[in-house]
């Protein structure tokens, strides 16, 4: 099954509070750091590094193209961009390509909106249904009538952080409440589509005029925007898939919050210094912005939280704020340290681009990243691990050879060591979408070996076996699936849909 991101949690407040003491004794505590920030490093020898180490890395991950800004002492230090806009064109990247932002969109969306709130036109606690037409939010947003009190419930502090319980997309289903708003984790987009709606109706603004009025034009961000500009024809990377195939690139009319802004590195390492020096919003409203509101994993730890709008760590060298983004064939990532005021934030035009998150945050800046391990990013794996080598071999050189390297690699170390599982639950995936139904089932099988107690990967096998027609063998899985997961909701949709036909 394709797994959503929600954790159970107590008390908000308890959490809190437990973060910062946590967070003031490892502060207290550097010496712990086995990775030491770059703060001090010379200029040209971690430049000369970057341009070295970065090209060796784009290759063994697949990543034609990457651009790059690093941020030192509260201001951009470099920037660069490597390999390709487009593998079939050659058109080389540049510090000025422009890629899909992916869901970095979303902590540049709530700078604005605390703007609104320093102004005293919007109150991040009072609910958003009192400040639009429940007219126009069904017409608009919702599609539907309110049928869900709890909806009338959900403000702007739940939604920059990611607790109004909704999924992160509704498809083509009702946009349901999956838990009391405000309760725990769960990341989604449709929450900020929901704060847009509002923010438009607030300010009499498109998304995108509101967005250059608030950020861009303040903040210098030239070549930024949530809809396509003419300009981006020519400096606009293409996105590449799984096969490392050129795909067509798509050009949004519509502004989208969660997803769709466009920018540069060096742009958005703008807005990253602009939140470190804290322009355009006052020092108490950053403050806020990086205080922990919910915790992603409290079931594991307090180190991945999220703040108003953007992901917070808790490292030996301070609290760090940092996102992800995926938009499928592009991928980005940026961290950033406030107190130190050194950061980094990357965008690749590659299906692989966040394999990397890990070596490039590495090199450009150093230090302890639990971020890069969470829940929210684990699945997209590790270039530096086997499985990298495992799934290269399959798009370059097909599964029969994919599956010897799998067999070389397993008699070296353990099965589940070669690739995580929800990363190579990705992968089957992947070529569930492809249609490659067969090769599909052939990975999950590989995922079961190496886990043979995950109701999950009983549930992925047995949607592979009902894509693939062999309506018994999914009924099997999905059966195992629910003896290990009685709650697997998914496996008893699937069940009944199968027993019915």
């Amino acid at each position: 099954m394709r797994k959503r991101f929600g954790t159970n949690w107590t008390a908000i407040g308890q959490a809190i509070l437990f973060f910062t003491i946590s967070l003031l004794l490892l502060q207290c505590s550097q010496t712990s750091n086995k990775t030491p920030l770059k703060t001090r490093i010379a200029k040209h020898t971690l430049i000369s590094d970057l341009e070295t180490h970065i090209p060796e890395i784009m290759e063994k991950a697949m990543i034609p193209g990457l651009s790059i800004a690093v941020i030192r002492d509260g201001d951009i230090l470099w920037a660069k961009g490597f390999g390709v806009k487009n593998a079939e064109t050659k058109e080389p990247a540049t510090e000025e390509t422009v890629y899909e932002a992916c869901s970095l969109s979303k902590p540049v969306f709530a700078y604005a909106v605390l703007k609104l709130v320093e102004r005293g036109e919007l109150d991040l606690d009072t609910p958003l249904i009192q400040y639009i037409p429940e007219s126009t939010i069904e017409e608009k947003f919702l599609r539907e009538k309110i049928t869900d009190d709890r909806f009338r419930k959900i403000t702007a502090r739940m939604v920059l952080s990611h607790t109004p319980g909704f999924p992160n997309w509704r498809r083509n289903n009702p946009l349901s409440i999956e838990f009391e708003p405000g309760e725990k984790f769960s990341y989604s987009g449709e929450g900020f589509q929901y704060l847009q709606s509002v923010v438009e109706h607030i300010t009499g603004l498109s998304l995108n005029a509101f967005m250059k009025q608030e950020v861009f034009t303040p903040l210098g961000m030239t070549s930024s925007s949530y809809v396509w500009q003419d300009a981006y024809d020519t400096t606009s990377a293409s996105p590449h898939g799984f096969m490392e195939e050129v795909a067509g690139k798509g050009k949004p009319e519509q502004a989208r919050v969660a997803a769709s802004l466009h920018t540069t590195a060096p742009d958005f390492a703008r807005f990253i210094m602009a939140i470190m020096n804290h322009r355009g919003l006052t020092q108490n409203t950053v403050d806020s912005m990086l205080t922990p509101q919910s915790i992603v994993e409290p079931e594991v730890s307090d180190s991945v939280a999220w703040g108003l709008g953007i992901g917070l760590e808790k490292t030996p060298d301070g609290m760090a704020f940092w996102h992800w983004g995926d938009n499928f064939r592009f991928k980005c990532f940026v961290v950033a340290f406030p107190a130190q005021k050194i950061g980094v934030v990357y965008f690749t035009n590659s299906f692989y681009g966040l394999s990397v998150r890990e070596n490039i945050v590495t090199l450009a800046i150093g230090g302890e990243h639990p971020a890069v391990h969470c829940r929210l990013t684990e699945e997209y794996g590790d270039a530096d691990a086997p499985g990298m080598a495992f799934t290269r071999m399959l798009v370059r050189q097909g599964m029969k050879a994919a599956l010897a390297k799998y067999e070389a690699l397993a008699e070296t170390m353990p099965a589940s060591d070669i690739m995580s599982e929800s990363a190579m639950n990705g992968l089957g995936y992947q070529l569930l979408r492809m249609e490659r139904t067969s090769d599909a089932i052939a990975i999950f099988k590989l995922n079961l070996d190496a886990h043979p107690d995950s109701w999950n990967v009983y549930d992925s096998l047995a949607e592979a076996y009902m894509e693939d027609g062999q309506k018994g063998l999914a009924i099997q899985y999905y059966e195992k699936s629910l003896e290990l997961n009685p709650e697997n909701t998914n496996g008893m949709e699937m069940l009944k849909k199968l027993r019915a036909d």
